[in-house]
């Protein structure tokens, strides 16, 4: 088993309470409604959203996997952290055990936000994982928060 390990951070102009709303406390319907071509529908199996949830993710037509499961590890509102891993699915492309994500908003300049994530793939056996894989993943969470940024720059009430 190998693991793998590595962080980005984002930033944003859209306030941490706010964003940690809509990033995490409202994901599971605002996305589906933002990006239906990448997330189709999110399902609660096992839980109220709080650690320990099971939930069902699947994906929209312009995504190359059908379905994931994710646990919710943990969820601090107060401090805006939110982790999660990915437990089952397609998505861990028969080389992963797990992918787990640890999010956490901090204050920034001028009112906004650095979104820092950390994530780490848990290979099976020796796997290596290859770097494009890597970024691609990267890409597409800088792109789902750049998609929910836009939105709540667009319904500054919502």
């Amino acid at each position: 088993m190998g693991v793998i390990t590595y962080e980005t951070k984002t930033l944003s102009s859209i306030p941490p309470a706010k964003l940690f709303k809509a990033l995490v406390l409202d994901a599971d319907t605002l996305i589906p409604k933002i990006l239906p071509q990448a997330i189709k529908n999110v399902e609660i199996l096992h839980g109220d959203g709080g650690a320990g949830t099971i939930k069902l993710i699947t994906f929209g037509e312009g995504s190359q996997f059908k379905n994931m499961k994710q646990r919710v590890d943990g969820v601090d509102k107060e401090n805006y952290t939110y982790s999660y891993t990915i437990i089952e699915g397609d998505a861990l492309m028969d080389v992963l055990e797990s992918i787990s994500y640890n999010i956490k908003i901090e204050p920034y300049e001028n009112g906004g936000s650095s979104c820092k994530n950390t994530s780490t793939y848990i290979t099976k056996g020796d796997v290596q994982i290859k770097e494009e894989d890597i970024k691609a993943g990267k890409e597409k969470a800088a792109g789902l928060l750049k998609a929910i940024e836009a939105c709540l720059l667009a319904n500054p009430h919502a």
